[in-house]
């Protein structure tokens, strides 16, 4: 039975190739199987664009009618596997659904910018206890793949003949037909020769061989983010390796590291620190001078006050890095027993009802 290859696309019989595409890239996407659509109805699609889509194959179209260009049809009305390795048809299916991103939206200058795209670096840098309580900004050197400066980039000599590449007539892309347990199917890919550009040189850039980019060293100022913490990263988005040709550079992942401080023991954003009080002190009371990150304070030690007592000094602690304020300071005081007194103070201590 004839087949109407126009109401399988949706579409009107003086529709433009422009037209066919978009019905066939609406259709595909919402009956793929991988969606959860109808295998046959998926089929169906494709047969249809593969004829309507080829200028020649539509005029045959429209004077003979679908049997000369349907497909996969066995005796017995089921699909034909006997043309894929196996009898199977399922040796290789990333093979058999690689091409298909342009069919759902990957654009050709998508692909090319991904597989030319520069990687990315992942490097270590050490900062200091305040560094990271307060934010820095360090300058550090990299040794990396850097855009060449002879050629900027596109990979020819400077005065070099460009010419439009042969392979592809300057589309930057080929098509293959490419067969599918759904049947041949056409997809695009990009050009061997001229890697997506569309044009060749008639001479390499001297200094980067025509990749574009060559080895050399970048000074990078990295902002380090109050309240960072050690084994936290910073990603500074195309600072990594130089793409190719003109594709877009990787990114760098900076590892921090962050030194240990004397004097202040740091627990997520809070800081925390120990004092010695005398007996005399925690019996009385006094007013003792404090370090906290952000300055000298004076802490009120109450009368009575015991041996492991810990204060705390609201919001003098460290910048929250992915939130609003700061933490806090924690004080644990430590009671100092003298080893020896003399025999007045021993006295006067028995006298006492304590």
């Amino acid at each position: 039975m004839a087949k109407d290859y126009y109401s399988i696309l949706g579409v009107s019989k003086d529709a433009s190739q422009a037209d066919l595409k978009n019905a066939f890239r609406k259709l595909a996407h919402k009956h793929h199987p991988d969606k959860g659509g109808d295998t046959n109805k998926f089929k169906e699609i494709n047969e249809a664009y593969q004829t309507l889509g080829n200028e020649q194959k539509r005029r045959q179209y429209d004077q003979f009618g679908s049997s000369p260009f349907s497909s996969g049809a066995s005796p017995s009305g089921g699909f034909d596997f006997s043309g894929f390795q196996g009898g199977a048809g399922f040796e290789d299916l990333g093979d058999i659904f690689g091409g298909l991103g342009d069919i759902f939206g990957g654009g050709r200058s998508n692909r090319r910018q991904s597989s030319g795209r520069g990687s990315d670096i992942e490097a270590l840098l050490s900062i200091d206890f305040m560094e990271a309580a307060f934010g820095a900004t360090k300058e550090i050197l990299l040794n990396k793949n850097v855009k060449c400066s002879v050629c900027d980039g596109s990979g020819a000599e400077p005065g070099s003949k460009i010419e439009t590449c042969k392979e592809c007539s300057g589309r930057g892309i080929v098509y293959k037909n490419q067969r599918t347990i759904f049947g041949t199917m056409q997809v695009e890919d990009i050009c061997p020769n001229c890697q997506g550009e569309g044009k060749t040189y008639s001479k390499k850039c001297s200094k980067c061989s025509g990749y574009g980019f060559h080895k050399g060293e970048e000074k990078i100022k990295v902002k380090i983010p109050a309240g960072i913490d050690r084994g936290e990263a910073i990603r500074i988005s195309g600072k990594g390796n130089a793409g190719s040709k003109g594709s877009p550079a990787g990114d760098l992942l900076l590892r921090i590291n962050v030194s240990q401080s004397d004097e202040f023991k740091r627990n997520y954003y809070d800081i925390h620190t120990k004092e010695k009080i005398s007996v005399k002190q925690a019996i009385l009371g006094d007013k003792i001078n404090i370090k906290t990150i952000h300055g000298d304070i004076t802490l009120k030690i109450p009368n009575g006050t015991q041996s492991g007592t810990v204060f705390k000094i609201k919001g003098k602690g460290i910048k929250k890095l992915r939130g609003i304020g700061e933490g806090d300071h924690f004080v644990e005081v430590t009671v100092v027993i003298p080893k020896s007194i003399s025999r007045k103070d021993k006295k006067m201590l028995e006298q006492l009802d304590i």
